[in-house]
C-alpha cells in the first residue's frame, strides 16, 4: 500500500468517526456534555475521597476520638470513628461507640442502629445491652428494656450499675417491690452506691 492510499485511508476513517459523532449529538444533543459533567463529579469525589483519609491507623483514630469526647467535642470525635470504621469495618468497640455518641446527641435511632450492629459481631458485650436498655426505656419500651438488662445480667451478674438502671426500669413499670431488691443487690455488691439506698428510701417512704 503507497503512503497516498494510507492517507486517504486514514482520512475517510476521520471522516467515518465525524459523522458516526455528528449522529450522536444529533440524537442526544447533551450527551457529551453529560458524560464530562459526570467525568467531573467522579474526578472530584475521588479526590474527596482521597482527601478525607488521613495517614492513622483505626486504632490511633479511635485514640484522637476518645480524647475529642472527654473535652466534650463530639463532632471531632464522629469524624475520627467513621473514618476509623471506614478502614477497619465491623469493628464492634468504634461501632459502639458511634452509638455512644450518637446517644449522647440524643439521636436515638442511630444510635440503636449502632448498637444493633456492634452486637452482631460481640453478643457478649454487657454494655451494648445496658445502653439499649437505657434508649429503649427513654422511649418507654419497657419491654424490650427490661429484654436487654436480662440480657446484660446474663453475660454478667455482678455488675452493680446493671442491677441499679434494672431497678430504675422495674420503678418505670410501676413493679416497686421488685425495684427495691434490684436495689439491694446493687448494693450489695458495691457498698459505696448511695445511690441504691436513697431510692429504697425513697420507695418506702411512698408505702
Amino acid at each position: 500500500m503507497t503512503m497516498i492510499q494510507i492517507l486517504l485511508l486514514g482520512a475517510s476513517a476521520y471522516f467515518a468517526f465525524k459523522i458516526y459523532e455528528h449522529i450522536q449529538t444529533l440524537q442526544d444533543p447533551i450527551g457529551e456534555d453529560k458524560k464530562e459533567a459526570t467525568k467531573k463529579v467522579y474526578e472530584q469525589k475521588s479526590v474527596k475521597s482521597v482527601e478525607a483519609f488521613s495517614p492513622f491507623s483505626a486504632e490511633e483514630l479511635i485514640e484522637k476520638a476518645d480524647n475529642a469526647f472527654e473535652n466534650k467535642d463530639y463532632k471531632k470525635a464522629l469524624a475520627f470513628l467513621q473514618e476509623a470504621d471506614a478502614k477497619d469495618e465491623n469493628n464492634p468497640e468504634t461501632l459502639y461507640k458511634i452509638g455512644y455518641i450518637f446517644q449522647e446527641q440524643k439521636d436515638y435511632d442511630r444510635a440503636i442502629t449502632y448498637y444493633k450492629k456492634a452486637l452482631e459481631f460481640d453478643k457478649k458485650n454487657e454494655y451494648i445491652h445496658n445502653s439499649l436498655a437505657s434508649i429503649y426505656r427513654n422511649n418507654k419500651e419497657y419491654v424490650s428494656a427490661q429484654m436487654h438488662i436480662r440480657h446484660s445480667l446474663a453475660i454478667n451478674d455482678k455488675n452493680p450499675v446493671t442491677y441499679f438502671n434494672y431497678a430504675n426500669l422495674l420503678v418505670d413499670m410501676d413493679s416497686k417491690d421488685e425495684a427495691i431488691e434490684m436495689y439491694k443487690k446493687a448494693l450489695e455488691l458495691d457498698p459505696d452506691l448511695t445511690q441504691a439506698k436513697e431510692e429504697i428510701d425513697k420507695l418506702n417512704e411512698a408505702k
